[in-house]
């Protein structure tokens, strides 16, 4: 019978004697399991840390995963819960996550580390995480509290402040007029897209469309996501985000951008829709360092980041009485519970709903 991928039979040469035979054996376990997950299709941002996070986790308990045991793990936890660098239960928990989908891979008969352990060292692996050790994933949001929406009046200070630093730097004749207005563009069309970090830097100039009910906006009708959040080591899920009539304001601003500022820096054969002046596609981990700055230029809270401005747009769709489906549609959400945990609607957008629906009930049973 075919040895499956990640079995032991595979990353452990027969018949070689190790200078260090429990190192050996812990390296092809790790090599074994990133063999299992390449197989799934798994991305390597996903499957490096965890091997890092195992790695760490050995040192810290001083053994290798056939002498592990459940108090290691709450001796981890702990270490991870003290000092000033206190981690998220969030991330805790995906550490207990990925210990034990290595133990399950470690004790699943097809991949024969069980057989290999006992053979070499008289023990066997275990299962070290249990329901009594592990964090439990109690809530559908796990975020920072302090992450929230932009309330209107934040949005609006944020994009005077980016209109306002463009005109600035435009008048005193000194370069960065061009960047600015690309970073103001950028955290615009975020908002008025609900686009996640990745899928607005991975944007291209054929990615904007035009919707045939509104020829007057152009190609600017809506935006082609093709680097959507994939699910399970698939590929990147793609979706079409139209443009709505209450954020048609950003097609002038996508069309100043496209038409007049981004060809003074680009032949016609480039393709990214944002460029750093070295024309390079603009990085995730650059916007996220522009946006951290230009809010702190702006004042506003250092908690608000530049996905907050995705929990704006699907609360916003909300109060302006979009269905619920469209609204997850238009974020690429596989369910409607996923666009609830982003939606926050204002007290103010409360109080009309409940009126109206105190109007609906005791009017009709007046009429009666």
């Amino acid at each position: 019978m075919a040895e499956v991928p990640g079995s032991a039979r595979l990353v452990l040469a027969s018949g070689v004697v190790h200078m260090d035979e429990q190192a050996a054996v812990f390296a092809a376990m790790l090599v074994g399991w990133e063999r299992q997950q390449k197989s799934r299709l798994l991305a390597e941002a996903t499957i490096e840390p965890r091997m890092a996070l195992l790695r760490r986790f050995a040192e810290f308990a001083g053994s290798f995963p056939w002498r592990w045991g459940p108090v290691d793990v709450e001796d981890f936890t702990v270490s991870l819960m003290s000092g000033g660098s206190r981690l998220a239960p969030s991330t805790i928990r995906s550490y207990h996550l990925t210990l034990r989908m290595f133990c399950d891979y470690l004790l699943d008969g097809r991949y024969g580390w069980v057989g290999e352990c006992e053979q070499r060292f008289g023990s066997i692996p275990s299962q070290v995480c249990h329901d009594f050790n592990t964090v439990a994933h109690l809530n559908d949001y796990e975020g920072r509290p302090g992450r929230r929406p932009f309330t209107y009046e934040e949005l609006q200070h944020l994009f005077d402040f980016l209109d306002a630093r463009v005109e600035r730097i435009t008048r005193s004749g000194r370069k960065g007029a061009w960047a600015a207005l690309r970073d103001a563009q950028m955290v615009k069309t975020c908002y008025a897209y609900g686009l996640r970090r990745r899928e607005l830097c991975n944007l291209d100039i054929a990615d904007l469309r035009p919707n045939p009910h509104m020829r007057q906006w152009g190609t600017y009708g809506a935006v082609h996501v093709r680097y959507g959040k994939a699910v399970r080591g698939g590929t990147p899920r793609r979706r079409s985000v139209l443009t709505v009539p209450e954020f048609d304001w950003v097609v002038e601003g996508m069309r100043q951008w496209a038409e007049e500022a981004r060809p003074l820096l680009v032949s016609a054969d480039r393709d990214a829709l944002w460029l750093t002046e070295r024309r390079q596609r603009i990085s995730v981990n650059t916007m996220d360092r522009r946006f951290s700055w230009l809010r702190e230029q702006a004042g506003l809270g250092a908690d608000l980041s530049l996905h907050c401005l995705r929990h704006s747009y699907v609360t916003h769709l909300v109060e302006f009485g979009y269905p619920e489906r469209f609204v997850t549609e238009q974020v690429g959400h596989s369910y409607a519970s996923t666009t609830a945990i982003y939606t926050s609607v204002s007290n103010d957008f409360k109080t009309k709903t409940l009126k109206a629906a105190l109007a609906r009930v005791y009017n009709s049973k007046e009429e009666r």
